[in-house]
């Protein structure tokens, strides 16, 4: 979505919303296409003493695997973004910057790249997720783990012992 903003370029303290939605569902992110809703875009963009600024805010539900049980499960995503917009830049450098292109901002690219660099590179089901046992595999949040508990090789002779007292 493109919007032109001469209208608030040019009118000090004035401002203008937008809202509109993309299909992010064609993202593929690590192998999978997490996001399961279209991306709900919000925001505005501002004259503040001849400075634009653009605040936006992205929501949606993303379907993740969990990286330590492998579960299958949706969260709610949501990024907020904010830059200054330019005519031209003074600084090559400074990424917080966006040149306007004939006073007009893509606004659908801007939540994209913010939407794609605050994606999390490690999801979890619940911060307390045990994972999957490294022996038998088995969901140690849904069951007990079913090996046998191997015996550290320093403490072979005293678990020896204690099997014969077991007897």
């Amino acid at each position: 979505m493109r919007l032109n903003v001469n209208k608030v370029l040019h009118t000090p303290e004035s401002q203008e919303t937008f809202h509109f939605e993309m299909d992010m569902s064609d993202f593929d992110f690590g192998g999978y296409y997490p996001a399961i809703r279209p991306v709900v875009v919000d925001g505005r963009v501002v004259n503040r003493a001849g400075v634009l600024y653009c605040e936006l805010q992205a929501d949606t539900t993303l379907r993740s695997v969990c990286d330590r049980c492998a579960k299958e499960f949706d969260e709610p995503k949501s990024v907020s973004f904010s830059c200054v917009l330019a005519e031209e830049k003074q600084e090559e450098e400074n990424e917080d910057i966006v040149v306007l292109e004939n006073d007009e901002v893509d606004l659908a690219e801007l939540a994209r790249t913010a939407f794609i660099l605050d994606m999390d590179t490690k999801t979890l089901c619940s911060p307390d997720c045990k994972g999957l046992c490294p022996g038998c595999g088995v969901n140690l949040n849904e069951e007990e783990c079913r090996c046998k508990k191997a015996v550290d090789p320093r403490l072979a002779a005293l678990a020896q012992l204690l099997q014969k007292d077991d007897e």
